[in-house]
């Protein structure tokens, strides 16, 4: 089997899932086209944005004339801190479940300024950001009720931000879910069966290939999955097993920092446009529990294919079959290592 030219299927190590590549249907080096997707400048400050300095927020309240970072709960959260874990089960059948799910859920402005993103904003106004996502993880997470402690960002309408104000969300919830639970029990069973660490074994054999690598730094690497479902997916990794934000030391938060600006800032580079995505962080549960299989590391997942307009969709065998990609992680990383040397 030829990796570059038969259909195959590749299997992800962190969930044991599945996806279909055939490279056959891509056989140039790269098929993009690089379509500029005209965008009005945002201000530095908005009166209209409910999430610049001063303003009212949706809900009614007014943000504080914030100088870094900000972050209050969510005016209209998707999960309640005092929801009872009641479990239901109609008729005791195992057919209609449901269980009550508490949690937190926050949002975090990056910066005052309304125009700014993480690809524009300098290391230093990024380190804060950093900076306030460890204090939350180990706010939330040392709250008895809280077992996980989600961080993501969604960038761009495209992926439904409501809001080009630079911000994330994070949503601590009672049980783990889906994707990092499968994770979770990935890093669990390679642990048990080798005694290493699932993403540091991974890690070590991309650095000796070389083939999906895009950029690193002293404390961090980025690649593009062998696994990649994304047509522009990549995957963070700290260098040194790292089980959480928790653990970085003064010189990762640099690391990280600056790893960040050089990812987002390479994305606006392929289609030389605010490049969209959903971004978030996978890391040890905050259970109480340790956790030496888990190793933090940050997805994320672009939808853009082959222009700025043209995004990749999940549709026919790919959401009643199993997901599939033309261009392979191997050229779509060779595309990005190119934009990361600019």
């Amino acid at each position: 089997m030829k990796l570059t030219e038969d259909p195959h299927r590749r299997q992800n190590a962190l969930t044991k899932e599945w996806i279909l590549v055939s490279p056959h249907r891509a056989t140039r080096p790269w098929q993009g086209e690089v379509a500029s997707l005209p965008t009005a400048a945002e201000p530095r400050y908005d009166p209209s944005c409910y999430l610049c300095p001063g303003n009212a927020r949706a809900g009614g309240i007014r943000n504080p004339v914030y100088t870094s970072t900000f972050v209050f709960d969510n005016d209209f959260a998707a999960l309640k801190a005092q929801t009872a874990r009641d479990r239901l089960d109609v008729e005791n059948m195992g057919l209609l479940v449901a269980e009550g799910e508490p949690g937190i859920c926050r949002v975090i402005c990056f910066s005052p300024r309304h125009d700014l993103t993480l690809a524009t904003m300098d290391v230093e106004m990024i380190r804060p950001v950093v900076k306030m996502w460890i204090e939350q993880f180990r706010e939330l997470g040392d709250r008895e009720e809280i077992n996980h402690v989600q961080i993501f960002e969604n960038r761009g309408a495209m992926m439904g931000a409501s809001n080009p104000h630079p911000h994330c969300q994070i949503w601590a919830t009672a049980s783990i879910p889906e994707a990092p639970a499968k994770e979770l029990a990935s890093q669990q069973a390679y642990m048990k069966a080798h005694d290493r660490c699932l993403l540091c074994d991974y890690v070590k054999l991309e650095q000796d290939q070389r083939l999906r690598m895009v950029c690193q730094n002293d404390g961090f690497v980025v690649l593009v999955p062998f696994w990649a479902i994304w047509p522009f997916e990549v995957l963070v990794c700290s260098r040194r097993h790292l089980e959480s934000l928790s653990q970085f030391s003064a010189q990762e938060v640099e690391s990280f920092s600056a790893i960040l600006k050089q990812v987002t800032s390479t994305y606006d580079h392929v289609f030389n446009v605010p490049f969209p995505y959903s971004m978030g962080f996978h890391q040890s549960p905050t259970d109480g529990r340790d956790h030496p299989e888990c190793h933090f590391h940050a997805h994320f997942y672009p939808p853009l294919l082959r222009s700025a307009t043209i995004r990749k969709f999940m549709v026919g065998f790919e959401m009643l079959g199993t997901p599939q990609r033309d261009i392979t992680a191997e050229i779509a990383a060779e595309r990005l290592r190119e934009l990361a040397r600019r």
